[in-house]
């Protein structure tokens, strides 16, 4: 009998494990690609993601963003990628354990994927086919380039090492990592640069029929302030779109319908024909905690949406408009607030330019005086004029308030908690806002002793936050700020801590400082 030798030797732990995620990532890389230039739906990480935050508990969401604020899609992405990495190493494994077993699993979690992708809104069965057909093909490469060793006949006694054939399994080994590599960066390149950027040509702001006034006098130029306008790289992005929607400006349309006399559909070109106002709006989060920084004001450009709703006639039972985003977000707007006269707009314009993509390009809702996830839908593409009574929205249906007007509220920018100060005159300042009501006065003390008025920054209007400033006559030891305002209305902020569950939080901002 000849004496035989493995010609696939088996693969040790580590090298299956990280086979199984070579494969895995050049699948998933695979089906991004196949996605993006498709334009088949979301592609499988963006399709889980989904699902997961349309599923996530109340309690869970708001501790990601109490913990990672703006980051929080960052963290859930981060969270996907270690979750994928555990399985695919441990298909890895499985594979060299018995073969076929690591390719099954692979294809199971495609299909996972692939039920997600059908799921979602911008999704369907079109979308489908890349995720399977990716997952297919890392089945197959995996069991090609880890399976369980074969028994095959030993060289010639006489054969040098030189004349060693190189093993099928070694050249499929680096076959297969070679053609997993450029996959891999192939399709996250394509993802990257496809992804990130807006469809079609950027948009040309026509100059604004209604001017928003001078914002002079608004700014104290204290350091460390938070500026009167918002830059849009520094505004704060809160929503549900793990990736963010590629709208075509071109092809973009809104439906207006539901309870009104004449269906209205918009296009963008009669959008930016059409008399547009720039004003000033501060926009809030409403899982924005006391002192927290998921507030921004920008000078926006757009049409007014009662002149749109005008055009199609609301009925007399109507009270609510139920805006959709192409993503499929929806949010409960009641019908006076897009009615009043206030500058509730179908915003295109963002400081000056077109509004970003992760802002709501082409187009998004902008509403003063409402937390944004009942007013601020981005990448809106639907108006449905209906009832609170017949219909629900994205956040009211997971515990959130249906109505969500914008509490009064002030926060301390400048010192910040923790600092040491020198004894002598301190500038406390920071911002205070009552959206559509306006800020009438603030008020700082120190230590719980009496209250004392701050200089107010000049008033633009009232549907923005207004910057404000004490001079602090600071002596050595340990020390507490407390700010609150008063709006036009005669409201007094409140002190008693509520947090932002169901319609936002209330009480004063804090900062403890040390003066030496």
């Amino acid at each position: 009998m000849r004496e035989t030798r493995p010609l696939t030797p088996p693969r040790t732990a580590p090298v299956a494990a990280l086979l199984g995620v070579a494969v895995t990532a050049a699948a998933v890389a695979l089906a991004e690609v196949l996605t993006r230039v498709g334009a088949t739906g979301p592609g499988p990480v963006a399709a889980v993601a989904g699902v997961f935050i349309d599923h996530t508990p109340l309690w869970l969401k708001e501790l990601a963003i109490g913990w990672f604020g703006t980051r929080d899609k960052l963290a859930l992405g981060v969270g996907i990628v270690v979750v994928m990495l555990v399985l695919a190493a441990a298909a890895g494994l499985e594979e060299r354990r018995r073969r076929y077993s690591g390719g099954a699993v692979v294809l199971v979690l495609g299909v996972v994927a692939a039920l997600a992708t059908v799921t979602r809104p911008d999704g369907g069965w079109a979308a489908a086919w890349p995720v399977l057909l990716s997952a297919a093909a890392g089945a197959l490469v995996l069991v090609a380039v880890v399976g369980p060793g074969e028994e095959a006949p030993a060289p010639p006694a006489e054969a040098t090492p030189a004349e060693v054939p190189l093993g099928p399994g070694r050249r499929q080994l680096l076959q297969g990592a070679g053609v997993l590599a450029v996959v891999a960066v192939l399709g996250a390149g394509v993802s990257r640069v496809v992804g990130r950027r807006p469809a079609g040509a950027p948009i040309a702001l026509p100059p604004p029929a209604t001017a928003a006034p001078a914002a002079t006098g608004a700014d104290l130029a204290v350091p460390g302030l938070s500026p009167y306008r918002t830059p849009n790289a520094d505004f704060y992005r809160i929503d549900t779109a793990f990736v963010v929607p590629r709208v075509d400006a071109g092809g973009w349309r809104l439906r207006v319908h539901g309870l009104v006399d004449h269906e209205v559909t918009l296009t963008l070109p009669e959008l930016l024909a059409a008399p547009l106002t720039q004003a000033w709006v501060t926009l809030c989060c409403v899982s924005n905690e006391v002192g927290g920084d998921l507030v921004g004001n920008a000078e926006w450009l757009g049409l007014p949406v009662r002149e749109v709703l005008a055009r199609a006639g609301p009925r007399p039972e109507a009270d609510m408009v139920l805006s959709r985003s192409v993503d499929g977000f929806t949010a409960s707007t009641p019908l006076e607030a897009l009615t009043d006269g206030r500058n509730a707009l179908l915003a295109v314009g963002m400081n000056g330019q077109p509004l970003p993509t992760e802002h709501g390009y082409p187009v998004r809702l902008v509403v003063p005086g409402l937390y944004g996830f009942v007013s601020a839908t981005k990448w809106v593409s639907e108006l449905e004029v209906t009832r609170f009574a017949d219909a629900t929205a994205y956040w009211t249906e997971r515990g959130w308030a249906p109505r969500a007007p914008v509490k009064l509220s002030s926060r301390i920018d400048v010192p910040r908690e923790g600092r040491v100060l020198h004894a002598g005159t301190v500038t406390v300042a920071g911002v205070a806002w009552a959206q559509h009501t306006g800020i009438a006065a603030v008020e700082v003390r120190v230590d719980g002793g009496a209250w004392r008025p701050a200089e107010l920054a000049t008033d633009v209007s009232i549907d923005t936050w207004r910057q404000w400033r004490y001079a602090w006559p600071a002596t050595s030891g340990e020390h507490t700020l407390e700010v609150r305002a008063a709006d036009r209305a005669g409201q007094v902020q409140t002190g008693e801590r509520v947090g932002p569950v169901p319609d936002g939080a209330t009480g004063w901002h804090r900062v403890n400082v040390r003066v030496v």
